[in-house]
């Protein structure tokens, strides 16, 4: 029936008889969903959507039409031929038919006494046992493809004149599948690999024997990112998880333990054709926005209440951004244990700014054959990172090989991908517009050896420098695989002072310095200004955004800065970064470093010079990361990432005046909620050991002052006002992803999404580095006044909390932030609005 509707639905435009209207059941009034809609005599029809809601348009002069539904008496119904009309249906309950499988009419749907719910239950109740985890060893050939196109092409589109040298790349197909008439396939990507399962201890291992895809110019796409990006929109789907993950976001799965709480369930049909028999069970959800699926499984009757297909799509409602169609199929075959095991799944999604715009369509496909199961290897099997390459990536392989390897061969569609990717880099005016399109998006102009950028520095202002301009560049792979520099230059016209930066990398596994894993060594120079305690996570300090602050923003530092660190990244995503630092600081603004002289007054220290050594060890289970040009961005994951820092202040060497051991220890993990969203959760705490530490050397606490919300900082606090030599920090997000909103009349419409925040700051400073109590320390920061700016959190944690609204236009948060805490500090907010731009499905 699927199939009729995508058949017909794509002749709709040109036929003159019009039906539609609404099912529903006689007695109770309740709609029906998936409701057979046939023309008699003729294989054209329709089903009805999860509302009970149909139409129809019909070119011939048909004059009657006929509902039925399982469990429910037939209807027929008299059409007009060349009229647009609404027929709506009340059916009746058959008796006699549900009898026959077993299933009884009520009022009102509910789970009591429900024997699709029934059957549903016995299907969650034996997932232990038809899971591949309830093997204790299990191993399988794996053949993957995923591919993108770009969907639902107007024929104007088409015939714009900038595609007039590529009409090659157009391919045409069925006006009703997903994707429309006119698609521009852009993209394929094919793996091979060999899986080995564990149940105890539980390991995956993956080891890839074969990948290949089409790769644009590395000056223009970062393919590797590109490739773990479009793999972390379309992931696995396992049936069996409580959660299935659809572009980032997670759905409950239709037999997750909870899942009658959240969906309704029908028994629609049963297969007597299939040994053994299967049970057709319909489902949808019980509030159509709620992350969650409908569609149909069909569900063995042998004793196992296995799944041996399913068909998975969500709601045209569902509070997913940019989502225009989602289908999902899973297949599962009998294997010699008499249960049921995945054979082959198929996600194809359908993104759109709009539901008339062009799009962005995708598909993967996965398929399994080959299993062993129960057979143990070593344990050198099991050892090392989820996924080993176990080919020479310098060597290609051919078509021959993809030939013989591929578990389901490449429709003409595919197979072009490859040839006209090479072919359409070739073509300047592509060549361009791609180059047009780096700049926009990356920030840097390419020229080959050398690029140009960020472009979003190159102007800002501050109360120190005033108007700023800044140039710079690095280079590129085009120059050299082993040796990077990167360079700017930044002059203040309120200061008239120059900066400058100079750094050079040297990679020892001929690798970018940018992509995972990094192995490499740098030596960098770098005079600029900084503010104390700002701490910005992949943006550039003199972005111009961040020009526009509230409150006093004066008190500034001049730092010169050379630094020498070692990086190295293992397979294993445990990384260990050494390091050693020299830094000259010189206040600036109305920043002054001052101890008081023998006589009691104020002596001025003038410039601060420091020395340290750096460690830095960090393990990140199971990372990913989109690799942009500029850096990378982790794409977060269930897996928790633990960072350990320690630097020691070296006294007397390189000028160094202080010795200190400052240790950092940070936790952050994302916690999922299934429905009810999920949060994300990072514990820090810290610790300087040391006598008689300058206040510029302790931990100055993250604030911020701009008007954006930033997740790593404390959004109500001001530069300098907490310093600590020990402190432990709590930060919750809690994103509930549209959970109350979508039970909102007319504001579930809008998408809306409610994210909630916790911030507290729990700390202290030893009398030994307190400047009240030490003459000899530098005091700390006043205003213009005399009255003291910098405190302690020796009373109280600092505690700051927040409600905001998320996905307005589907960018846009928008936090109401409170201070709880240390409200009487002079020039400090109780209540503060933010904002913050994140693009997310």
């Amino acid at each position: 029936m699927i199939c009729l509707v995508q058949i017909f639905s794509g002749t709709a435009i040109a036929q003159n008889t019009t039906i539609k209207g609404t099912v529903t059941d006689a007695k109770s009034g309740e709609t029906l969903p998936y409701v057979s809609i046939l023309i008699p005599g003729t294989t054209m029809g329709t089903v009805s959507d999860v509302d009970g809601r149909y139409a129809l348009t019909l070119r011939e002069e048909y004059t009657k039409v006929k509902f039925t539904y399982i469990g429910y008496l037939s209807v027929e119904k008299e059409i007009k031929p060349g009229v647009s009309q609404v027929i709506d249906v009340k059916m009746s309950v058959d008796a006699s038919m549900l009898k026959e499988v077993t299933v009884k009419g009520k009022a009102k749907y509910r789970n009591r006494d429900n024997p699709a719910v029934q059957l549903i239950r016995e299907v969650i109740a034996h997932k232990d046992q038809n899971k591949m985890a309830s093997n204790n060893y299990v191993e399988y050939e794996q053949y993957e493809k995923i591919s993108f196109a770009l969907s639902n092409l107007s024929e104007n589109f088409k015939e714009k004149r900038i595609f007039k040298n590529y009409q090659f790349l157009f391919k045409d197909q069925d006006s009703a599948a997903i994707g429309g008439k006119n698609m521009l396939p852009a993209y394929i990507q094919e793996k091979l690999s060999q899986v080995y399962f564990r149940k105890n201890p539980y390991t995956k291992k993956q080891l890839v024997l074969a990948n290949r895809r089409a790769e644009f110019d590395a000056k223009f796409v970062d393919n590797d990112g590109l490739s773990a990006y479009f793999n972390r929109l379309y992931e696995d789907i396992n049936l069996y998880d409580n959660d299935i993950s659809i572009a980032t976001n997670l759905l409950l799965s239709p037999i997750a333990n909870t899942a009658p709480t959240f969906y309704k369930f029908f028994i629609r049909d049963t297969v007597k054709t299939s040994t053994p028999w299967l049970v057709e069970l319909g489902f949808v959800p019980r509030n159509k926005t709620d992350m969650l699926f409908e569609g149909k499984l069909f569900v063995t009757l042998d004793g196992n209440y296995g799944v041996q297909n399913a068909y998975l799509t969500v709601n045209k409602d569902i509070n997913l951004n940019f989502m225009r169609d989602l289908e999902a199929h899973i297949e599962f075959e009998k294997g010699t244990d008499g249960r049921y095991r995945l054979n082959k799944t198929s996600l194809a999604m359908e993104f759109a700014l709009g539901e008339k715009n062009a799009g962005f369509y995708g598909q993967r496909i996965v398929n399994f054959k080959n299993y062993i199961i129960n057979q143990s290897r070593p344990d050198s099997t099991y050892k090392g990172p989820g996924e080993e390459i176990a080919y020479n990536p310098d060597v290609k392989v051919g078509e021959s090989f993809w030939n013989t390897a591929r578990h389901i061969p490449l429709d003409k569609m595919e197979l072009d991908i490859y040839k006209n990717i090479d072919t359409l880099q070739t073509i300047p005016s592509f060549r361009r517009t791609m180059d047009i399109s780096t700049l926009l998006l990356s920030g840097y102009k390419s020229l080959g050896k050398v690029e140009i950028g960020p472009v979003n520095t190159f102007y800002s202002f501050n109360p120190i420098e005033g108007f700023r301009l800044r140039f710079g560049g690095r280079t590129t792979t085009d120059l050299s695989k082993r040796v990077y520099f990167e360079t700017y230059a930044a002059y203040g016209f309120k200061d008239k002072k120059w900066k400058y930066f100079l750094s050079g990398t040297y990679s020892f596994n001929n690798k970018s310095v940018y992509h995972f894993p990094l192995n490499y060594i740098r030596a960098s120079y770098q005079r600029d200004t900084k503010i104390p305690g700002q701490d910005l996570q992949f943006v550039q300090e003199d972005n111009f955004l961040l020009s526009f602050k509230r409150g006093e923003n004066n008190r500034w530092l001049y730092n010169d800065v050379y630094k020498m660190e070692y990086v190295r990244e293992l397979e294993s995503h445990f990384s260990y970064r050494i390091g050693f630092t020299q830094w000259r600081q010189t206040p600036a603004g109305i920043l002054r470093y001052e101890r008081l002289n023998d006589e009691g007054g104020l002596q001025n220290a003038g410039t601060l010079s420091n020395t340290e050594a750096n460690l830095e060890l960090r393990y990140a289970p199971n990372e990913q990361f989109y690799q942009g040009k500029l850096y990378r961005t982790p794409i977060i994951n269930k897996y928790p990432i633990f960072t350990l820092r320690y630097n020691a202040g070296l006294k007397g060497v390189f000028e160094g005046q202080n010795r200190y051991h400052n240790l950092t220890a940070n936790v952050a993990k994302r916690v999922y909620l299934s429905q009810f969203g999920y949060a994300d959760v990072t514990a820090e705490g810290g610790y300087i050991f040391g006598n008689k530490v300058l206040f510029p050397l302790l931990t100055i606490h993250r604030a911020n002052q701009t008007y954006a919300y930033q997740l790593n900082s404390y959004n109500l606090m001001n530069f300098l006002e907490f310093v600590s030599d020990h402190y432990a920090s709590l930060d919750i997000q809690y994103y509930m992803n549209g959970f109350l909103f979508n039970k909102i009349p007319l504001i579930k419409k809008l998408k809306l999404r409610e994210v909630f925040s916790f911030k507290g700051l729990m700390g202290g400073l030893r009398d030994e580095n307190n400047p009240g109590l030490n003459p000899s320390l530098y005091r700390f920061p006043v205003d213009e006044a005399g009255k003291p700016i910098t405190y302690t959190l020796s009373r109280e944690p600092y505690i700051e909390g927040s409600i905001g609204i998320a996905n307005i236009f589907k960018l846009l948060r928008v936090d109401l932030v409170k201070r709880f805490t240390y409200l009487d500090n002079p020039n400090v907010s109780e209540w503060g609005v933010r904002a913050r731009f994140r693009l997310d499905f």
